[in-house]
């Protein structure tokens, strides 16, 4: 299949747009024609007036630049503390008419009797001359000076010979940490701009007589061959999604686009097709003599350019100590949601509609190197939607390190046009064939402790995975024996798949949000009757179950099973299937969790609709319909159907759950095996709660629409 994953919340405006060209398309050529090509296409035409969820910056002006004046008209002009180092010692203060020369003397300077003030002045001077070549167009020189410029401030920052006088208070120490960054990103852009930023590659940078063998590794889980290309985080400012999760230090942020392989891999096939992920370069000087970095003169100084995953490394160590690295993990995530095809409504729609069109799709997706020591929690969309729905609560959880730690994020994408027992059986298949694939002998402990969290429908697709049927959904539709079925051995293969199953034991939680338990009254005649008109099934099961019923005359007693038309009429609240499912036998191994939406009537315009309809709720799924019995706890947030599991109460609720199975997983294993972390002063074996982790919030965009959604269920 090849990946891709599509919209975040959308309004019913949004929708209805999409659903209105693709039927408008129909009526005028007789049908749609379901395939990638045209989808690309009405991907672009959704996009117009659409907000984008990453745009590119004006040139900004960091503290750094607007204090060296590097864009005044009088400017670069270096620091006050600079020209003090240069007076004092008796240097060529007017620098600004030959930095190469002032270099010169004051590297001999260093070399006489090196002081971190002296190398905070060769990093801002030398950062000055890369600006000014840079600004003449001269990329040799100008990539030698900022190379010139991070080692002095590495220098600066990690010489044992300033351990003494290093102070982390002095705006100097942050001004050198500046230094750092925007020097190596300077570096970066120019060897990028000649297509030499690759993992693997070397390089030999002749700087203020002094050669550097520059090597770019790769440290984290991410192979060399899956960076394709970089981007600059500096360059985007987010704004799809509602909090830009960051942290500070050394490096520079980048977003990396993954590269597609040829099934190189068994995880392979799960990544969807350009990808992007955060990383963070940093230089480190390979020699333990960090003192060397930046005079002995005619000698090579090997660099390494480490290409770290913040997600995965959150600080280096350089000569014993630890220093946090600067990332941002957020933008990369809206820049590749910011694909026409992800941040409309478009594919969802199209595969709404089609269910054959969206089983090229279909399967479980990775957005992070997959573990075999990590617990896999899959996220399971609802009706009308797609994986990224999820994007702001994953966007959220993987922020958290004592979640990242100890857990990896797959989403579960489905033609949600289909009822969803259909949706049900082909994941217990695909879940089956992950595992097949990834753990054929299945020696990971952890895909055994297997978490699904399920939004609307999609909470009862994931249910579905830890109920037995025995007899009972098969008694649903006949009384008479399965083995007296006359129909063709295909046939009877995909019915016993549907209907005969056992548990899951790899799956261990559910977690089910705004889900319809017992049904919703929005799946209604009147709805029933439009989705009939516009959703198509997949050919085979609508002639396969007519066909069953044909060739047994008198043998079912319900047909609604096999010959139900659309996923909103296997939602209404008569259905037979809901309180087979209540009552069905559960495995012992599993836990539940609920999470109940109710939105104000008052605020929320679905809200208002909605419980006239459906009543009090979320208004889509009522109260009554959204309880379930037997659950370790439930909840309820105020909040509507649509934004429900994007709701930051769920996502602490979410993150409590994760939390406790955490825990209910360490007493079972021995703790010897169990490697977690507990802070300092707990014993061990005592809950782990840590601090929530801060972020940047941001206001939601005045440009994001309305949740009014009214005969969705998502």
């Amino acid at each position: 299949m090849t990946p891709s994953m599509t919209t975040m919340s959308f309004s019913f405006p949004q929708r209805f747009t999409a659903l209105a060209m693709l039927c408008l398309a129909g009526m005028l050529s007789g049908c749609v024609t379901f395939d990638m090509k045209s989808l690309e296409k009405a991907a672009d035409v959704m996009s117009w007036g659409s907000p984008d969820l990453v745009t590119a910056k004006k040139q900004s002006r960091s503290t750094l630049t607007s204090r060296l004046q590097i864009f005044s008209h009088n400017g670069p002009k270096a620091s006050a503390r600079t020209v003090q180092v240069l007076r004092q010692n008796a240097l060529v203060t007017n620098y600004s008419k030959d930095y190469e020369q002032t270099l010169k003397e004051l590297q001999g300077s260093i070399n006489q009797e090196p002081t971190a003030d002296k190398m905070l002045a060769f990093a801002e001077l030398a950062f000055l001359a890369a600006k000014t070549s840079e600004a003449k167009f001269d990329e040799a020189k100008a990539v030698d000076m900022y190379g010139a410029s991070v080692a002095h401030a590495y220098g600066y920052l990690f010489d044992p010979r300033f351990d003494q006088v290093r102070n982390p208070y002095d705006p100097q120490f942050r001004q050198v940490c500046q230094l750092y960054n925007e020097s190596l990103e300077g570096a970066l852009r120019i060897v990028d701009r000649q297509g030499k930023l690759k993992p693997g590659h070397r390089h030999l940078i002749k700087s203020c007589g002094q050669e550097i063998e520059l090597e770019i590794k790769i440290k984290g889980n991410w192979d060399a061959d899956d960076f394709a290309r970089f981007e600059f985080v500096s360059d985007y400012q987010m704004q799809g999604l509602n909090n830009e999760h960051r942290t500070w230090g050394l490096g520079v942020p980048l977003i990396a686009i993954r590269k597609s392989h040829e099934e190189e891999s068994p995880a392979e096939k799960y990544y969807p097709s350009g990808l992007a992920f955060p990383v963070t370069a940093f230089l480190r000087v390979s020699s333990d003599e960090v003192r060397q970095v930046a005079h002995v003169e005619g000698q090579v100084q090997r660099c390494v350019l480490e290409l770290c995953d913040p997600l995965d490394e959150t600080d280096v160590t350089v000569c014993g100590r630890q220093a946090p690295l600067q990332s941002n993990i957020s933008t990369p995530l809206a820049y590749y949601l910011n694909n026409p095809l992800l941040k409309n409504n478009t594919f969802a729609t199209w595969a709404l509609l089609n269910a054959d069109f969206a089983k090229e799709f279909s399967g479980v997706y990775m957005m992070e190197p997959y573990s075999p020591d990590k617990i896999p929690v899959v996220l399971v969309h609802g009706l009308w939607s797609s994986p990224v729905t999820w994007m702001q609560m994953y966007n959220d959880l993987r922020a958290m390190p004592e979640l990242r730690e100890k857990y990896q994020f797959w989403f579960y994408l489905y033609p949600s046009g289909q009822p969803f027992w259909i949706s049900s059986q082909q994941m217990r298949t695909d879940l089956a064939d992950l595992r097949q694939n990834v753990d054929p002998q299945r020696e990971s402990a952890t895909l055994d402790q297997m978490v699904l969290i399920g939004h609307s429908m999609g909470g009862l697709v994931s249910t579905m995975q830890t109920i037995s049927s025995k007899e009972d959904f098969w008694h649903i539709i006949s009384d008479h024996p399965f083995a007296e079925l006359k129909a063709s051995e295909e046939a009877r293969k995909e019915l016993s798949e549907l209907l005969f199953f056992e548990p899951n034991e790899s799956i261990r939680r559910v977690v089910t949000i705004g889900t319809p338990h017992r049904g919703s009254d929005f799946a209604n005649t009147y709805t029933s009757w439009i989705s009939r008109q516009v959703i198509e099934l997949p050919g085979m099961l609508t002639r396969g179950g007519n066909q069953i019923v044909k060739d047994n005359p008198g043998f079912f007693r319900n047909t609604e099973l096999l010959t139900v038309n659309t996923s909103i009429d296997s939602l209404s609240p008569k259905s037979p299937i809901f309180p087979v499912m209540l009552k069905a036998e559960h495995s012992p191994r599993v836990k539940y969790n609920n999470i109940i939406g109710r939105a104000n009537t008052e605020t929320s315009i679905l809200g208002g609709v909605g419980s006239k309809i459906a009543g009090e709720g979320d208004g889509v799924v009522s109260l009554v319909s959204a309880r379930l019995d037997d659950v370790e706890k439930e909840v309820i947030v105020p909040a509507d159907h649509t934004t429900v599991h994007q709701h930051p109460r769920s996502i602490l609720e979410v993150r409590r759950i994760l939390l406790d199975h955490l825990d209910d997983m360490q007493a079972e294993r021995p703790a010897a095996a169990w490697a977690r972390q507990q802070p300092t002063g707990v014993p061990p074996g005592s809950p782990y709660r840590p601090a929530s982790p801060a972020s940047t919030h941001l206001p939601p965009s005045q440009n994001q629409p309305a949740s009014f959604q009214p005969l969705i269920l998502r």
